[in-house]
């Protein structure tokens, strides 16, 4: 496609007051403004047919075919053609909403050489996708001005290509990394007793920075000389991964969903806990239960939490933590850790899960993970300058007041409440997992 630049357009209109200011004074020079235009056209035509033609170009777009939720990634666009290309052009992607908001990109792509002879543009644009799911890349568009910029010439190329958004693993391979190797004698490894935990193991002479409350006494007086207790990490543990997809964890918090955010912190404590010998499950909720996926217990397992983890979608409806609650306590047939990643803002709304909490509670121990309202903590800190930033001030203290009630009622029933950061999701609930497992109170 060929059509004219607006530095064409305002030379035409230019010339249209010096025509009539021609034509009022010599009239016999009416013939200046048609030869204006015709002059104009005969630019026009030059520009258009000198350089390199839109349809001679060839595109390579390329791009992984899968990403995680969050993790940037790298388009590359590479167009070529026989002739010489000008040294800059402009593009435009129609993309999906989950990689650009209002589905369009604008770049510019450079020539691979300094003069632009080799017939190639190149262009890498670092993207991210902000929600799972299929991302579709429909088309380019790429143009450029001809020598004299009277002219733009312009050729769409078809795409048509999905990127699968899928739960990140970035924070797995990195986080988990971290982890074991700060708590590299906590899991399976040569080393894999350390004194800590609730079964009993062994006795062992008792050494300088041994806690003294596991010396054995009895058995001291009668070998004469200090034993202490061993004990060995509980394993085999039953661990339930509850994700609340409903209409609030839906809501972006750090430019990302929270149910993604949930779902990758996920991921990380099922790679922590297969690593340490537990069964890992993964359940989902919203208005109605969702999935529940077998006890897992080998890390070669770890792909099908994942694809079960991707096929959790966006609910924008509420959460019914009653019926949830209650057809996962059917399901388990012995005491387990339930981590219930979740968010509430008060308590009248937040009424039915604590109840169904608190019978959930009686039986099998229960974490709640919920994400620091990092938004409203700064609303209530910020120094009012007007009344509007007084009236936000005490509608967020009151919304924080709300959200400190329920903790402090779920946690009179017995049920351990976290409020992290949304950036260190992942490492605090690994951190909370582990401290769990150390106490032996599962």
């Amino acid at each position: 496609m060929i059509y004219p630049t607006r530095r064409a357009i305002y030379l035409l209109l230019a010339g249209a007051p010096v025509a009539l200011a021609l034509g009022l004074i010599r009239p016999e020079l009416w013939l200046v403004a048609p030869g204006w235009i015709g002059f104009l056209l005969v630019c026009l035509f030059l520009d258009a047919v000198a350089g390199a033609s839109p349809r001679q170009l060839a595109l390579d777009a390329r791009f992984p075919h899968q990403v995680g939720v969050g993790d940037p990634f790298d388009l590359s666009l590479v167009a070529s053609g026989p002739a010489a290309v000008p040294r800059r052009a402009e593009v435009a992607l129609a993309v999906d909403e989950r990689i650009a908001p209002g589905g369009r990109i604008a770049g510019e792509m450079r020539a691979a050489g300094d003069t632009g002879t080799a017939g190639r543009l190149t262009e890498t644009l670092s993207l991210s996708a902000t929600r799972r799911g299929p991302a579709l890349i429909a088309a380019l568009w790429i143009r450029w001005a001809g020598p004299l910029g009277l002219v733009w010439k312009q050729r769409r190329f078809a795409i048509d290509r999905s990127i699968a958004v899928v739960p990140s693993l970035r924070a797995v391979t990195e986080e988990g990394r971290r982890l074991f190797q700060r708590n590299s004698w906590f899991g399976l490894r040569q080393q894999r007793l350390r004194g800590e935990g609730s079964e009993f193991e062994a006795l062992a002479e008792y050494q300088p920075g041994m806690d003294r409350r596991a010396i054995d006494w009895s058995a001291s007086a009668r070998h004469v000389k200090l034993l202490a207790k061993e004990y060995r990490v509980e394993r085999d543990n039953r661990v339930v991964l509850a994700i609340d997809g409903g209409r609030t964890m839906a809501e972006p918090v750090g430019g990302m969903p929270r149910v993604d955010r949930a779902v990758s912190a996920a991921l990380l404590l099922a790679y922590a806990g297969l690593k340490l010998g537990d069964r890992i499950s993964l359940f989902s909720f919203a208005a109605k239960p969702q999935a529940l996926t077998p006890a897992y217990m080998h890390t070669q397992d770890f792909p099908a939490l994942q694809r079960a983890a991707s096929r959790i979608d966006y609910a924008h409806v509420e959460s019914n933590f009653t019926l949830a609650l209650t057809t996962l306590s059917a399901a388990l047939n012995r005491r387990s850790l339930i981590i219930l990643f979740t968010e509430f803002t008060d308590a009248t709304s937040a009424d039915l899960m604590i109840r169904a909490a608190g019978r959930l509670a009686k039986t099998h121990r229960l974490l709640f993970v919920v994400i620091r309202d990092e938004e409203l903590e700064g609303e209530e800190r910020r120094r009012p300058e007007s009344a509007a930033d007084v009236t936000r001030a005490n509608v967020a203290a009151a919304m924080l007041t709300g959200r400190q009630l329920v903790i402090a009622r779920l946690q009179r029933l017995g049920v351990d409440v976290i409020e992290v950061p949304a950036d260190a999701m992942g490492a605090s609930v690994v951190e909370a997992y582990l401290g769990i497992k150390r106490g032996g109170s599962l």
